[in-house]
């Protein structure tokens, strides 16, 4: 394993880089979807992505947790919202659910009424904020 160093305090491997990357390019995908308020599946955001197999569903949704660290951290609508599932009939994996349990921000059930209705809530509150606010805002 390689690591790459910026200072004596950041270590940060080639594996942590290309997650940090991925999601930052994820987010800049995502952000301007929102201002066209067009969610996409989880298939589309890997080849949006550009990302070749194998895994590249697991790349996607590991990214998609660490958007959705950063936005609980900044207290704004998580963006990830917006990949949903096919399998699920619109709604993101369960994965999606879980992250934002564990982040203090969903307390139902992801199999039931409770994630239609806080999906349905967390995407509102994307696209009102992404899709309106300044750049300047946002950052």
């Amino acid at each position: 394993m390689i690591a790459l160093a910026w200072d004596s305090t950041i270590t940060m491997t080639v594996e942590d880089y290309a997650s940090e990357t991925l999601a930052r390019r994820l987010r800049a995908h995502l952000q301007a979807l929102a201002k066209l308020r067009l969610p996409i599946t989880y298939r589309e955001a890997a080849k949006g992505l550009l990302l070749t197999p194998p895994n590249t569903i697991r790349q996607v949704t590991e990214a998609l947790e660490q958007i959705m660290t950063e936005d609980a951290a900044a207290d704004r609508p998580f963006i990830s919202a917006m990949v949903i599932s096919k399998m699920r009939g619109g709604l993101p994996a369960p994965g999606f659910f879980d992250c934002a349990a564990r982040l203090g921000r969903f307390a139902g059930d992801a199999t039931c009424l409770d994630a239609w209705a806080f999906h349905a809530v967390e995407i509102d509150a994307v696209f009102a904020f992404w899709g309106s606010q300044s750049e300047l805002l946002r950052d």
